[in-house]
């Protein structure tokens, strides 16, 4: 290009908007779309869910029976919303009706919600504050009310002086039963009953707190229980003798737990420095392995049991320099409201899963220690020449089977397996990615997964949900359509709710039966504000890699104001990993900060 060539395209390209980027800040975004996907929160006593939705027309509460195919408000608004202001005097209406923490009672027929008043009340733990920091000065807050509403006889009523939740302490792992809380404190574990921890939840500083001490041969960077990352050396030294979390797996039964334990004292030294920390910046010390090092972190596995106080270091040395990774339960997706959830190894009473990593990470062994034989059993063994994932095992049958994903030809795939690592048959193959294992109808013999690049025509990257036997045969596609599809299923596989779109359209909602007949439509976002400031879709756009063979999927954005007679810069933004790609295949709020850039780049 000359030099005239290049003066006359300065000067017709045109200059950065940056009016036209603030107009689509993250701030300003979030005032003109609200909802844009249903999250269902399925009741465990039925087949049904409720879920909130905003619009620009204000949140609403669903309540959705999928048997008789019905959606209806969860109570009137207007008439809610003039209760609340009786008891609360401060005026609300149901356009704007501001309850928080909205949970169900008494099997679905009635409802628990805080509201926050512009009453200022006395602090109720002031007396602790002031007992803490004499110099503290603020002993007033805003009062929150806290409701229960009867959906049958629609009468409001104030729980008073309620606990709004039984006090979390993060240090607390606590025992399925209750009965035992297990953490770490100087390096080493301990364990209190639950009158001492009823204690703590009172006052953590009680001197009549009677604790046990398991272990005390920990040190730093050797320590029990797992090593905390974040604390800058200022902050270390000043919390030493605090509780901490100690990242033990209980056994179903309380009666025990397993744990593993990280020698790093010979590892080499990192440093991050926390740059905006007030007066002046500070530094975090830790210990961190480089690749090709001779100094790596050593892991060990061990059981505790209560009964004997042993803890034994279990004899699962594989692989030079291996890493270890212990497997918790997955609780039902009917759960997740729930408080207490305790971290449970993954297995019975008789044993638990974990994996054996070498240090290459080209091979890796899904194994199962047997407490009754007190043995270590491989079962599965993957290898390859290069990196390899794993997922945990997904335990069907009672525990007696387990599910396991696998890349061993190339592509993600399900295989099925006896607990005792005999294989049974392989449930998916094909050219196409299998993501993951969403939950298992038993009744049926029926595993839900996600997938993507089975659909032929479509973006390969674009997941859909199927379904397969566990005895084998083709799986189904439950969510046809091409789009990127997100599904929340019930725990039984009987229905789904499926939020789908693309960058270029508005994102939708719709609930499906077991064999992916929709049922209903549930919402549409409502983007509406967002076009009337001028907001466009980008574009999405496929082309050859430089071999000519691999296709490539991408996402153009233009500046709202695009001129097709211009010249433009062009910049390429992406984010890529060896598990990620930061390609942009739904449409969500969250892809505005492309948007913005590419106003700039105007």
């Amino acid at each position: 290009m000359g030099l005239s060539s290049i003066g006359a395209w300065a000067q017709e390209r045109p200059t950065a908007n940056y009016e036209l980027a603030a107009r689509f800040s993250p701030e300003k975004v979030r005032k003109m779309v609200h909802s844009t996907e249903v999250r269902p929160n399925w009741f465990q006593s039925s087949d049904g869910f409720w879920y909130e939705y905003q619009t620009s027309e204000g949140k609403n509460w669903y309540i959705v029976d999928p048997n008789n195919r019905s959606k209806r408000p969860l109570f009137d608004r207007d008439a809610l919303a003039a209760a609340i202001t009786l008891q609360v005097q401060d005026p609300f209406d149901g356009q704007n009706l501001p309850i928080q923490d909205l949970k169900f009672l008494e099997a679905e027929n009635a409802l628990r919600f805080k509201v926050r008043s512009t009453k200022e009340v006395v602090k109720k733990d002031w007396e602790e504050i002031k007992r803490k920091d004499r110099s503290a000065k603020d002993s007033l807050e805003k009062k929150t009310f806290f409701f229960r509403y009867d959906l049958r006889t629609r009468e409001l009523t104030e729980i008073e002086d309620y606990e709004e939740k039984e006090k979390r302490l993060s240090w607390a792992n606590i025992a399925p039963d209750s009965s035992k809380i297990v953490f770490a404190k100087h390096y080493n574990l301990y364990w209190m009953d639950k009158e001492n921890f009823l204690k703590a939840i009172k006052d953590e500083k009680d001197s009549t707190i009677v604790e046990h001490q398991l272990t005390e041969d920990g040190e730093k960077f050797f320590e029990w229980g797992g090593a905390s990352r974040g604390e800058d050396n200022v902050e270390e030294e000043k919390n030493k003798d605090n509780r901490k979390r100690a990242g033990v797996l209980w056994a179903p039964n309380s009666k025990s737990f397993i744990v593993t334990r990280t020698d790093s004292r010979h590892v080499k030294d990192l440093w991050v420095l926390h740059n905006i920390r007030n007066p002046r910046p500070t530094l975090e010390t830790y210990k961190y392995a480089m690749p090709g090092e001779k100094e790596q972190p050593q892991t060990t596995l061990h059981h505790y049991r209560f009964e004997g106080e042993e803890m034994r270091k279990l004899p699962v040395q594989t692989y030079k320099d291996q890493s270890l990774g212990v497997y918790s339960l997955s609780y039902p997706i009917e759960q997740a409201d729930e408080v207490f959830k305790p971290v449970v190894w993954l297995g019975d009473d008789n044993g638990f899963y974990f994996s054996i990593t070498s240090r290459d990470l080209k091979r890796i062994d899904i194994c199962r220690w047997d407490l009754a034989e007190d043995e270590k059993k491989v079962l599965v063994e993957e290898r390859s020449n290069t990196y390899i994932e794993i997922k945990k095992p997904y335990l069907v049958n009672n525990g007696r089977q387990f599910i396991h994903w696998s890349e061993r030809d190339g592509w993600a795939h399900l295989y099925l397996y006896a607990n005792d690592g005999t294989f049974v048959r392989r449930l998916t193959e094909g050219p196409y990615h299998v993501e993951a294992v969403e939950t298992v109808d038993e009744r049926t013999k029926t595993v839900f997964f996600t997938a993507n690049a089975k659909e032929k025509d479509e973006d390969p990257y674009y997941e859909h949900l199927y379904s397969v036997s566990l005895d084998g045969g083709q799986p189904r596609l439950l969510n046809a359509g091409n789009f990127q599809h997100n599904t929340s299923i019930k725990t039984n596989g009987k229905f789904f709710v499926n939020n789908y779109s693309r960058v270029n359209s508005v994102p939708k909602s719709d609930l499906h039966n077991a064999r992916g007949e929709r049922v209903m439509s549930l919402e549409e976002a409502d983007l509406s504000q967002l076009f009337a400031a001028g907001y466009q879709f980008p574009e999405p756009f496929k082309v050859k890699a430089d071999d000519g063979i691999t296709d490539l999927y991408g996402v153009m954005y233009k500046p709202f104001d695009f001129d097709s007679t211009k010249h433009y810069p062009i910049i390429q933004y992406v984010y890529p990993g060896p598990q990620t790609e930061a390609v942009n295949k739904a449409w969500s709020r969250g892809m505005d900060r492309t948007d913005r850039l590419a106003q700039l780049a105007s």
